[in-house]
């Protein structure tokens, strides 16, 4: 495989441990120069000491995703340091904390939202503008999940943020190719990492009001069974290691686990199905010799 990353410069964000500080590693040994983001800065110390052990390039900032000046420093600090911005990896990402529509508090909602879906808009609008100024194109990464692609119970705000993620994905990837910019949706199922324990940098301004408090036993069964889920994954390494497979042959949807084929497959025979009906119906059916309608 041709080494296509030599000399350039990442930044990751959620890169202090799990996926991101994975992708750090791997595409460090590359020849990357690697621009760490993350809100824990000391896991971020730690993680950043153990990539220049290993002769990585390494700058590590500071970096709440949900503030979009901190993405603006982060992305002017990398230019400082390596000149020009390469590639960006939006990983950083909350699993909010599972239960029934009635019982999500909206603090949660509201938390999980603007860390999946603005943290992940703040940096492409924060790093695209840099990678289009040197004209040699690029990438954007945007770490998604299989929980994209098809809605689970009891997770609908999860879902709901990485089904945003695809979807911008998918906009961005036909807007960017012009420029040569290439943009990927990473869609994993589990992976070991420590997502259902995200909520131990949930930031003040996300704090649940008195009034929306969840009853503690659910919360505690939920997270018991997000853990045992999450440990079953695969490792971080395979998955970074299959990110740079993908990479290599220009793939738009990264997947992991192709047993989880069959699952998205149903869901395509179903949208085929519901377009059959729509075909049939007196009400509508007569739309189907209309030209499609594109941007």
């Amino acid at each position: 495989m041709s080494n296509e990353f030599n000399g350039k410069t990442a930044i990751i964000s959620g890169a202090a441990g799990g996926i991101g500080l994975a992708l750090a590693e791997a595409l460090g040994q590359q020849g990357m120069n690697i621009v760490m983001g993350d809100i824990d800065i000391q896991a971020l110390a730690v993680s950043r000491q153990a990539l220049l052990d290993k002769g990585i390039n390494v700058l590590a900032c500071e970096l709440d995703v949900t503030d979009y000046k901190q993405w603006q420093d982060v992305v002017s600090r990398a230019k400082e340091a390596y000149g020009k911005v390469h590639m960006v990896v939006n990983n950083a990402g909350v699993g909010g904390i599972p239960g029934k529509i009635e019982d999500t508090e909206h603090a949660t909602w509201r938390w999980v939202m603007d860390v999946n879906v603005m943290g992940v808009l703040y940096g492409a609008q924060a790093c695209v503008p840099a990678i289009k100024e040197h004209s040699e194109g690029g990438w954007v990464i945007n770490v998604a999940s299989m929980a994209g692609m098809l809605g689970m119970p009891y997770a609908g705000a999860y879902c709901a943020s990485k089904a945003a993620v695809v979807s911008m994905t998918e906009s961005w990837a036909v807007e960017l190719a012009p420029h040569n910019i290439h943009v990927s949706a990473l869609c994993p199922a589990f992976v070991k990492t420590r997502i259902h324990e995200s909520h131990r940098n949930r930031q003040e301004k996300y704090a649940v009001a008195p009034t929306e408090r969840q009853d503690k036993k659910k919360l505690q069964a939920g997270a018991n069974a997000a853990a045992l889920a999450v440990e079953s994954g695969i490792p971080v390494n395979v998955l970074a290691e299959r990110v740079l497979e993908a990479l290599a042959s220009k793939q738009t949807y990264i997947y992991t686990h192709p047993n989880y084929r069959k699952v998205t497959s149903g869901r395509s025979k179903a949208i085929d199905k519901a377009f059959v009906d729509a075909q049939e119906s007196p009400v509508v059916g007569h739309l189907i010799d209309e030209e499609i309608v594109t941007f």
